[in-house]
């Protein structure tokens, strides 16, 4: 185990090599031209079109798209320029000093006008969506009927359950080619034939739900003209609103629009955000639908008189009568907080505890933590964290005094190496890994070290596929290579760091030769791998739960930062440390103090000074003692130390490494109350249940893994009687005797 410490240290994005963070050369001097009679500026890395929108002039355009690559395929955006004798794609062309350009003469708007008239002779007067960009420049140009005869037209392909593949409205404008292969690196779409018979097609030209597509509907999002679109025909209903929000799902924190009908989630969009770039996954773009499932909880439920609790315990939810009965919110809000007070009451104040959900927002972990050390009167709170990246945090926090990440994963463009450990993004936060297969595909070097081999290994210059729970041996391999050959930053190890010597002392027993037995990687390849991540201008890492969940994950979390500690490969652009986090809010959950052992902001419990900070604020004498843990506290359940339990958005009796004996301590309790939006199986054990509200039907903070605070904005009603967790967490929390 290796370990250095260091001050908190700046990371802030910057240009790197001259370049901007969107790949463009950085803005120089400005170029000025003459368009439609008229001298216009721009900046040299715009091209004609994007200058003639910069300065409100309309040239048709479709296959060009806001972020791809321009492919001047098209033809549509053509403008005459003087002196040349074709006209050029503006969309492709870049203007130079003094060039003389035309987009509306009668040369230019012929050729355009006959671009949109042989791409309308070739769909159908059928359409699929209501914003057929096709239809709108044809409008705004007045081109009419066409009058060329129609190709022969392709079958719809309806196979995939969540897209529609209609390619008699195609144009073959391979957007969605460079939105699958380009922008997300899915390589699924392709454009396969010659001639008249050239297409699209899904792999090797199979039905898209029998392809290798991952559904995450980039080129649904990218299709001008309706031939790819929303499953069931939803992308021609007229939404009555749109609402703009953040995805509830990993920590990514893509942010999205909500298009809504009613009070129905018609289909969601991919808004341009800081953290994905209008870019989303399966989940969120598609995985909306729960929030009207037949399941959902509607009314509070106390459980009926008699009915037992076992570990294997099941509710059929068509058939939860037979052990719930619905309640009013006064009576199971009094039922609750009673069972807390008398057990509180009785046993004592740590006889109680409270899991909060990494899942909820900000304002509501702030609430749920408040409550259980103000009314329960410990500090017996957590989340799934424990579970998760505690160990991370651990380290962080002693080796650089922040538990977060050192920079957002969209810096990895920056980087010249991105070391990739313990972690399988294309699975668990898609969205950042395209931005790393972008990277890689720009000539980034990726390394990845896993037990097992990922998608992304595949763009990996170097995979370290290492023998399972071997992290340490590997990872102190790399950290004496770079001591032994001299590749220590030194100067940033004596401004910035202590404890180096230490750590140059007990790495000198983990050469790469006495370590590849023991990890399975060979001693040459470890010594590479060292070599190009220490003397890079720019290193990245980024690891996940791999690393964490071990009994000794914290060891590993420090090999990592002493690897960024020793070489300076922090604090700079391009480098840093992330952990990437797994749910929504993980980050922020912590953040507000859903941890036992830390007050909002990470400041500890047993400290004094901490300790009287928060009493002078909330009004109350508080605990001085650390509380326990997820795992503490199931542990606790067993043994009757924990009495009672409020669960708000998690699912213990399902997500514990143990489950039966995470069931079997929840049996036992005296009192389960249960906060959520389905009877989970957590819930089947309870005691009162409190039907909450969804992600999209309230208002809330979350922080995303780049710990950017982002809105998520109430789109639809919760079902029936379901109430907002603020709401309810202030309810009960009156009637447990807290003054709000």
């Amino acid at each position: 185990m290796a370990q250095i410490n260091t001050a908190v240290l700046d990371a802030t994005p910057a240009p790197l090599n001259g370049k901007s963070l969107n790949g463009k050369p950085a803005n120089g001097k400005s170029v000025t031209f003459t368009l439609n009679g008229k001298a216009v500026a721009c900046s040299p890395d715009q091209t004609i079109l994007e200058a003639a929108q910069q300065h409100g002039v309309e040239i048709p355009r479709l296959c060009y798209m806001e972020g791809m690559r321009p492919d001047g395929n098209c033809r549509t955006c053509m403008v005459e320029i003087k002196g040349e004798r074709v006209l050029a794609p503006s969309c492709c062309r870049y203007p130079k000093e003094g060039m003389e350009v035309t987009s509306d003469s009668a040369r230019a708007l012929t050729s355009q006008k006959m671009s949109i008239e042989l791409l309308l002779s070739d769909i159908p007067e059928t359409s699929y969506t209501l914003n057929s960009e096709l239809d709108l420049w044809a409008k705004k140009l007045a081109v009419g009927k066409p009058r060329f005869a129609s190709r022969h037209q392709p079958a719809e392909d309806l196979s995939h359950p969540a897209m529609a593949v209609n390619l008699d409205a195609c144009i073959q404008c391979k957007r969605c080619v460079r939105a699958c292969r380009e922008d997300q690196v899915n390589d699924v779409i392709g454009y396969a034939f010659r001639g008249g018979h050239s297409k699209i097609v899904f792999d090797l030209d199979d039905p898209m739900g029998d392809s290798t597509c991952v559904a995450c509907g980039e080129c649904v999002q990218a299709c001008p003209t309706g031939a790819l679109m929303p499953a069931r025909e939803v992308g021609k209903v007229v939404a009555d609103k749109q609402v703009d929000s953040v995805c509830p799902y990993c920590g990514v924190g893509c942010q999205l629009t909500y298009n809504i009908k009613g009070n129905t989630i018609l289909y969601v969009q991919g808004k341009d955000g800081p953290a994905n770039s209008s870019r989303l996954c399966v989940k969120g773009r598609y995985g909306f639908d729960y929030v009207q499932h037949k399941h959902r909880l509607t009314k509070p439920l106390i459980r009926k008189p008699g009915v037992p609790k076992t570990k294997d315990f099941v509710v059929d939810p068509e058939n939860w009568q037979q052990v719930f009965r619905e309640a009013t919110w006064e009576e199971a809000l009094d039922v609750a907080a009673k069972g807390f007070r008398d057990i509180r009451d009785t046993y004592g104040k740590r006889s109680l505890a409270g899991f909060g959900s990494a899942k909820c927002t900000n304002e509501e972990a702030y609430l749920f933590q408040k409550l259980v050390r103000t009314g329960f009167g410990s500090n017996n709170v957590d989340h799934c964290t424990r579970l998760c990246h505690a160990s991370s945090v651990a380290a962080l926090m002693e080796g650089i005094n922040s538990g977060a990440v050192s920079n957002q994963v969209r810096d990895v463009q920056n980087a010249e190496v991105i070391f990739l450990i313990g972690a399988n993004p294309t699975v668990n936060h898609p969205v950042a890994a395209t931005f790393i297969k972008n990277a890689a595909k720009a000539g980034v070097k990726l390394i990845i070290a896993d037990p097992r081999r990922s998608d992304l290994a595949r763009h990996a210059t170097h995979f370290l596929q290492f023998k399972s729970d071997t992290d340490v041996a590997l990872l102190n391999a790399m950290l004496h290579t770079i001591v032994e050959e001299g590749l220590v930053d030194k100067k940033f190890v004596a401004d910035r760091t202590s404890g180096y010597e230490a750590l140059a002392e007990n790495v000198k027993k983990f050469s790469p030769e006495a370590m590849a037995p023991i990890c399975g990687i060979d001693a040459k390849t470890i010594r590479e791998v060292a070599r190009l991540y220490a003397t890079s201008k720019a290193s990245i890492i980024l690891w996940g739960m791999g690393i964490s969940q071990h009994v000794h994950g914290t060891d590993n979390a420090r090999c990592l930062i002493a690897l960024a500690l020793s070489t300076g490969q922090i604090g700079k652009p391009g480098s840093g440390l992330h952990p990437l986090r797994g749910q929504n809010n993980v980050q922020g959950a912590s953040d507000a103090g859903l941890i036992p052992m830390f007050y909002p902001d990470y400041q500890r419990v047993g400290t004094p000074a901490a300790r009287q900070r928060f009493e002078k604020l909330w009004g109350t004498e508080l605990d001085p003692d650390p509380g326990l843990t997820v795992v503490e506290t199931i542990h606790a359940a067993k043994k009757r130390e924990i009495r009672g339990m409020f669960v708000m958005g998690e699912n213990p009796a399902m997500s514990d490494p143990d489950v039966n004996h995470a069931r079997e301590a929840l049996a036992t309790l005296d009192h389960l109350v249960v906060q959520d939006i389905f009877l989970t199986e957590t819930a089947y054990l309870a005691d009162v249940i409190l039907a909450a509200t969804a992600w999209p039907e309230k208002v809330g903070t979350v922080t995303n893994t780049d710990r950017m605070v982002q809105l998520g904005r109430k789109a639809i009603e919760p079902p029936g009687d379901a109430r907002e967790d603020f709401w309810i967490l202030n309810e009960l929390s009156r009637r447990v005797g807290v003054d709000w």
